[in-house]
C-alpha cells in the first residue's frame, strides 16, 4: 500500500528537480565530460531533500507500525490497480524531473538521459525495502514493477524522440467514501487526495502537436488525454465492502472502473521569460486540470461531464 506520505516526498523532489532544470544554464564544456560541481550540487540537493523526506515519514509512519524481517506482500488485486498508477506517475515525475535537470549540468545528452531515467527507481526502491520491513504489509512486487515502468517510460520517450511526448498526469475529486473509513482513506482534503482511490483519476496526457506536421499549426497548448479511475472501493474485501454499503447507502457496493476522453491544458507550451512562471508550469502540469470529459465505465454506462477533475 502507497504510504500516506509517500507522494509529498514526490512533490519535494520534483519541485528541487524542476528548480535545477529551469535555472541552471549548461555548462562549457567538452561533450562527455562530467562537470562536477553542477553534477554534485544536484546530488547534494536532491539527496538532501530525499533524505529528509525518508526521516520524516519513519518518524509518521513507520514508528507505528510493528518491524518484523524483510518479506513480500503481493497487494496487485487491491484497489483496481489504483496505488500502481500512482507508482508509475511518481516515478515517471521524478525521472522526468532528474532528465530535464541533468541536460542542464552540461553532461552529455544521453548520459542525462540515461542517469535521470533512473531517478525514479533510485528514489522509490528505498521505500518498497521500508515497507519490507513492516508486520501489516510488506514489500510489493507490483509496486517494484510500476516504479520501473515509470522510469522506463521517460526513458524510452527521451530516446526515441529526446523529449516527453505523452506525459501521465494526476486529477483528485472529493467523494463520499472517505468518511466510511476516514483512518484508510483520509480525513481531510490533503489526506484524502492521497489516500481515497475513489477520487484519484490518473490520464496519459498526449503532445498531439508533436506528432503532426508544423504545417497543420495545431495548437501547441492543447493536448488530448485518455483517463483510468475507479469507485466504490472502501474495503478490499468484497463481502466488508458490500455491507458497508448496505449499511450506509441502503445498496451493496461493487467496484467498478472508470476511462475517460478529455481535452488537456498543456502548460509547458506556454511561451514565457519569467524562469519562475517556467518552474510553476512545469511542476503544474503533472496534475490534469479541469476539463469536459468523457466517461466510460464497466457497468456500460457512458457520462459527460461538463467540468471533470
Amino acid at each position: 500500500m502507497l504510504p500516506k506520505l509517500f507522494l509529498l516526498i514526490c512533490f519535494l523532489a520534483l519541485a528541487l528537480q524542476a528548480s535545477a532544470g529551469t535555472l541552471l544554464v549548461p555548462a562549457d564544456t567538452v561533450s562527455g565530460k562530467i562537470p562536477n560541481k553542477k553534477v554534485a550540487l544536484y546530488s547534494a540537493g536532491i539527496g538532501a531533500v530525499y533524505v529528509g523526506g525518508l526521516v520524516v515519514l519513519s518518524q509518521a509512519w513507520y514508528d507505528k507500525n510493528t518491524q518484523t524481517s524483510f518479506h513480500f506482500f503481493n497487494d496487485n488485486a487491491e484497489w483496481k490497480q489504483m496505488d500502481k498508477a500512482g507508482h508509475f506517475w511518481g516515478a515517471f515525475q521524478e525521472s522526468k524531473g532528474g532528465v530535464d535537470a541533468l541536460k542542464k549540468t552540461g553532461l552529455s545528452e544521453k548520459q542525462a538521459i540515461w542517469l535521470g531515467s533512473l531517478t525514479g527507481i533510485l528514489l522509490q526502491t528505498p521505500i518498497e525495502l521500508l515497507d519490507g520491513y513492516q508486520e501489516s504489509y510488506g514489500a510489493s512486487p507490483g509496486d517494484l514493477i510500476a516504479n520501473t515502468a515509470g522510469s522506463a517510460a521517460v526513458l524510452a520517450q527521451q530516446l526515441a524522440w529526446r523529449e516527453i511526448r505523452i506525459q501521465p498526469k494526476f486529477s483528485f475529486h472529493k467523494t463520499r467514501y472517505a468518511a466510511l473509513r476516514p483512518d484508510v482513506l483520509g480525513n481531510s482534503l490533503a489526506e484524502r487526495a492521497l489516500k481515497d482511490y475513489n477520487g484519484q483519476t490518473y490520464w496519459l496526457s498526449v503532445d498531439v502537436a508533436k506528432f503532426l506536421p508544423e504545417e497543420r499549426k495545431y495548437p501547441k497548448w492543447l493536448n488530448l488525454a485518455v483517463g483510468y479511475g475507479a469507485e466504490e472501493m472502501v474495503y478490499n474485501d468484497p463481502d466488508a465492502n458490500s455491507q458497508i454499503g448496505i449499511e450506509k447507502f441502503g445498496t451493496p457496493l461493487k467496484p467498478y472502473r472508470q476511462y475517460y476522453l478529455t481535452v488537456d491544458l498543456n502548460l509547458r507550451a506556454i511561451k514565457t521569460r519569467s524562469k519562475v512562471l517556467k518552474t510553476a508550469f512545469y511542476i503544474l502540469d503533472i496534475f490534469h486540470l479541469p476539463a469536459p470529459a468523457l466517461e466510460y465505465n464497466n457497468r456500460k454506462k457512458l457520462r459527460f461531464h461538463g467540468l471533470y477533475y
